[in-house]
């Protein structure tokens, strides 16, 4: 105990010459020596001296050694912890640094383009704004033309006004001369004095009156047309204002115009402004909320075949099939490492080519070998009459190509190798019949559909060339498939190498449109035509399903399916009738009931599961569809 106090008394007067020191949160001590902070050193090195007198107080304090070391030891601890987590975090902080400089620059990108648009907008305006002036201008002249021909006429009327007072006045003057030139003549005439005075002075009281009455009249005639211009005149001047009127008219409805222009050039501007706004914060929230789209070329170094494969396998994908060629590539990788599969069982619900128990031996063909396996078998499944089912030739087929005893190794194998290929064309097809998705007459049906095209083409090469003009291509679609539309004989056509540009009399290798790769994919030609067929069958059930006028939950009856099917078809024939509802209710067409027999309205079955029965078989329309009446 002696010994202990002393040490803490060495230690005191140590601290005393030392400077102070306090301990922190995480175990180290901080110097309060303004020299000290102002030449800080690496944190490590800064507490290697507390930590070696932290130990010696440990190794001195005998009583309080398991305590000290626990608290030294909960401090490493953390420490280590916290640096273990400092290394973690500087890659994701220098990510974060280069997402922020990526979001930076594609915000001031968007701000360029919205700075263009809007100068684009701004002069948009100006020019509109100019050519509003130039009208204003224009409509002030003509209303000062139209100003100064008023006053023009008005002047002409008080002149003519003039003119008119001016010729009564002349005409009374006349009057009066005459007047008195007849009396003179009476008064200096010789003969008049022998004539009888009472027959001259009725002559002269008569010819008064008629004087008075044309004076009268002639007054009459000029106060009712005084006021009258001549007619050429009064023509001329109506012609003038009639074009100034239409002038005015063309020019209000020009200004009318170009004012509802403005209106609507403002209204879009305004619209863009909330747009533009709406966007932003739009992509702030993507920016915050949102995921990096993914870097695909890190694929490269894991797909077999480097990044020429994967270029070849990603061309003209998006993500989403990407994302189908990844899985189908990686899965590749683990079916090729397995060595066998687990069998099924032998329960229900498994296919009949799959019933085994144990393990089945993974023969690990080749994607290339399966697919030719499958041209093998459906050429088989062709040249044969189709007595058995699809599964049961599937297993058959294999018993006759590899042995009894090989035949449910391959069964699973090639199950396996379609089931996850489901981007090959040969592949996925065969699978889709071989679980009961397609019935295999919609194979063999589409399969005689290209090879009727393909006889069609080959009858129209003349000259055996492989060549046929574009104007010969779209004639021979428009008669194998009259019941497509125009857009889709383009779509065809475009399908097949067509371009707007193109005229009709450029030549096409039709040959190579029914081409297959080593793989079995088809030409863009054909799968347009898959694709096409798939979309018209979903169209047709569609239409189906809206004639019906029901939800997919309710029942069907077998009359009113019979109905809808020859409502929106009605070129089905009764065998083709029978057909689709012996599918769509299960039942042999021998079982069916005659059309208007009683049992029909007992035959019925769920909408939506009828539907999924008609998907699986090929149904199409036979006839043209009628057209809506219109009201």
């Amino acid at each position: 105990m002696a010994s202990q106090q002393s040490r803490c008394h060495s230690f005191s007067s140590a601290s005393r010459l030392q400077p102070q020191t306090s301990v922190t949160m995480d175990g180290s001590f901080l110097t309060e020596d303004k020299s000290t902070q102002k030449h800080k050193l690496p944190q490590k090195q800064r507490t290697l001296p507390y930590r070696e007198i932290f130990e010696f107080f440990i190794e001195d304090f005998k009583t309080y050694k398991p305590l000290l070391s626990s608290i030294k030891n909960a401090y490493e601890r953390m420490l280590a912890h916290q640096r273990e987590t400092i290394r973690a975090l500087e890659p994701l902080k220098a990510k974060l640094v280069n997402v922020n400089e990526e979001c930076n620059e594609r915000i001031l990108a968007m701000r360029a383009e919205e700075r263009h648009e809007i100068s684009l907008l701004k002069k948009e305006k100006m020019n509109l704004l100019k050519l509003i002036d130039r009208k204003n201008e224009e409509k002030i002249s003509l209303q000062s033309q139209v100003t100064k021909l008023r006053k023009n006429l008005a002047e002409e009327y008080l002149h003519y006004l003039s003119e008119r007072d001016a010729r009564k006045i002349l005409i009374a003057d006349l009057n009066e001369l005459r007047y008195q030139r007849e009396d003179m003549s009476l008064a200096q005439s010789p003969g008049i004095w022998g004539e009888d005075p009472v027959k001259l002075t009725l002559a002269l009281k008569m010819t008064r009156q008629d004087l008075t009455r044309t004076q009268m009249e002639l007054n009459t005639m000029k106060a009712n047309f005084g006021d009258v211009v001549p007619r050429r005149d009064f023509e001329m001047q109506e012609k003038m204002n009639k074009d100034l009127q239409e002038q005015l008219d063309s020019l209000r409805a020009s200004y009318e115009e170009v004012r509802k222009e403005h209106e609507i050039l403002m209204q879009l501007h305004m619209s863009t402004l909330k747009e533009r706004d709406q966007f932003y914060s739009e992509l702030q929230e993507i920016q915050r909320t949102s995921t990096p789209r993914p870097d695909w070329s890190k694929c490269e170094d894991v797909v077999a075949g480097g990044s020429e494969r994967w270029k070849m396998l990603a061309e003209g994908k998006n993500s989403d099939q990407l994302v189908d060629v990844l899985l189908e590539e990686i899965g590749s990788g683990l079916l090729r490492e397995k060595d066998f599969f687990p069998g099924l069982g032998y329960g229900e619900a498994i296919p009949a080519f799959l019933r085994f128990d144990g393990l089945v031996e993974n023969k690990k063909p080749s994607k290339k070998d399966v697919i030719n396996l499958l041209k093998d078998a459906w050429k088989e499944r062709l040249a044969e009459e189709q007595k058995e089912t699809f599964p049961d030739f599937f297993f058959n087929f294999l018993e006759h190509r590899f042995g009894p005893n090989d035949a449910i190794a391959w069964a699973y194998t090639v199950f396996e190798n379609i089931k996850l290929f489901r981007s090959n064309e040969v592949m996925s097809q065969f699978y889709a019949v071989l679980m009961g998705k397609w019935s295999e007459n919609v194979y063999i049906t589409q399969k005689k559909t290209v090879a009727q095209l393909l006889k069609e083409m080959t009858n129209a090469d003349s000259q055996n060339e492989g060549l046929l003009t574009m104007e010969q291509f779209s004639t021979i679609l428009k008669s194998t498939f009259p019941l497509k539309t125009e857009e889709q004989i383009q779509e065809l056509m475009e399908a097949g190498g067509w371009h707007p540009s193109s005229s009709n009399a450029d030549l096409l290798n039709y040959r190579s449109l029914f081409m297959e790769d080593e793989e079995g994919q088809s030409e863009p030609f054909v799968q347009k035509l898959w694709e096409q067929y798939m979309n018209e069958k979903d169209e047709y059930l569609q239409q189906l399903k809206q004639e019906l006028c029901i939800e997919l939950h309710e029942e069907v009856t077998l009359p009113k399916l019979r109905g809808a099917l020859m409502s929106i078809d009605p070129s089905l024939d009764k065998q083709t009738v029978n057909t689709y509802i012996s599918q769509a209710f299960q039942l042999p067409e021998s079982q069916l009931p005659e059309e208007g027999d009683e049992k029909e309205e007992g035959i019925v079955e769920i909408l939506q599961t009828a539907l999924e029965r008609l998907q699986v078989i090929d149904i199409r329309r036979v006839g043209p569809q009628e057209p809506e009446p219109t009201s």
